[in-house]
C-alpha cells in the first residue's frame, strides 16, 4: 500500500493540494469546515497523483539509472509491478475526475482532465526528453491547482486565482533546476537535456535567479485582493528577500550543496507563502 501511495509523489501531490485549497480559502465561498471544500481539494489531490504515478510509470526504465530515484521510487525498486501501477494509476485518475466533476462541475473537470495529459503525456514524454526549459513549459501543470479549486466553485477564473497560478509557474524552475544542478551528473550519464546540462551551470544559475526576484513583485499583487491585508503583505515581502538572498547565494557559489539547500528551501518559501495568504483570508 506504501509503495502506491509514493507512486503518486505524496509531498508533491499534497503541495499540489495545498495549492487548491490557499485558492479555495481566498475566493472565500466555502468554510474549512465544509465538506464540499474537503472534497475538491481531495480530488485535486488525486489529479496530481495520477498526474505523478504516469509520470513514475513512463519514466521506469530511467529511474532505474539515476541514482536520485533508483533506491527512492517504488517501480525501479520493485515493490509494485508496472501493470500495478498502471492500473492504480488509472483507477484514481478516474476517482478524482469523478469527484472533481461531482463537486466541481464540467469546468474544473477539463482543466483537471488537461494537468493529467499535459503532465503526463506532454511534457513526460515529450518535452522533458528533448528541450532545455521541459520544466518551464512543464510547470504550466504543476500549477494548475488553483485554477481548478477556483473554477469548481465559480465556474469561471479571477484574476487572483491566475496570479496564484503564475506564482506557482515561476516558483518551479527555481525549484527544479536546482536540483537539476545537484543532480547534474546523474542527469548527463541517463541523456535527459536538462538546463545544467544544455546551457551550464552558470547560465542555470543566472535563470534561478532571475525567476526568483521575479517572485517578489507576483506575490505582492495578492495584496489587491479584498481578502488579504498587512499580514500576507508582511510575510510575502519577507519570505521572497529571502528567497532571493538565497538564490543570489546560488548564482555566486560553485558547490553542488549550496544548490540543494535552494531546492529544500524552496519547498518551505512556497509553504509559507500559502500558509499566510490562508490565514489572512480566514483568520487575521
Amino acid at each position: 500500500m506504501l509503495a502506491l501511495l509514493n507512486l503518486t509523489k505524496p509531498r508533491i501531490s499534497l503541495l499540489f493540494a495545498i495549492t487548491a485549497l490557499a485558492a479555495l480559502l481566498l475566493e472565500g465561498s466555502l468554510s474549512l469546515t465544509s465538506l464540499h471544500l474537503w472534497m475538491i481539494v481531495f480530488s485535486v489531490f488525486l489529479v496530481g497523483g495520477c498526474a505523478n504515478a504516469f509520470n513514475q510509470y513512463f519514466e521506469r526504465d530511467l529511474d532505474e539509472k539515476m541514482i536520485r530515484t533508483a533506491q527512492r521510487r517504488p517501480l525501479p525498486l520493485k515493490k509494485i509491478s508496472p501493470n500495478q501501477a498502471l492500473v492504480f494509476t488509472i483507477l484514481i485518475g478516474i476517482l478524482g475526475l469523478q469527484l472533481l466533476y461531482t463537486w466541481g462541475g464540467g469546468f474544473a473537470f477539463g482543466l483537471g482532465l488537461f494537468t493529467i495529459l499535459f503532465y503526463s503525456f506532454f511534457y513526460t514524454l515529450y518535452l522533458k526528453p528533448k528541450t532545455p526549459y521541459n520544466i518551464v513549459i512543464g510547470g504550466v501543470a504543476g500549477a494548475m491547482g488553483p485554477l481548478i479549486a477556483w473554477a469548481a466553485v465559480q465556474n469561471t477564473v479571477s484574476w487572483e486565482a491566475w496570479v496564484l497560478f503564475l506564482i506557482i509557474f515561476m516558483w518551479t524552475p527555481p525549484h527544479f533546476w536546482a536540483l537539476a544542478i545537484y543532480y547534474k551528473e546523474d542527469y548527463e550519464k541517463i541523456g535527459l537535456p536538462m538546463l545544467p546540462v544544455v546551457k551550464g551551470v552558470r547560465a542555470t544559475q543566472v535563470q534561478i535567479l532571475a525567476y526568483s526576484v521575479f517572485l517578489l513583485p507576483l506575490s505582492l499583487l495578492l495584496t489587491f485582493s479584498e481578502k488579504l491585508g498587512w499580514f500576507y503583505l508582511a510575510v510575502s515581502f519577507l519570505v521572497n528577500i529571502y528567497f532571493i538572498k538565497k538564490a543570489f547565494d546560488v548564482y555566486q557559489s560553485n558547490t553542488r550543496q549550496v544548490a540543494y539547500r535552494l531546492f529544500a528551501l524552496s519547498i518551505g518559501y512556497l509553504f509559507i507563502l500559502l500558509l499566510a495568504l490562508m490565514l489572512d483570508a480566514t483568520v487575521v
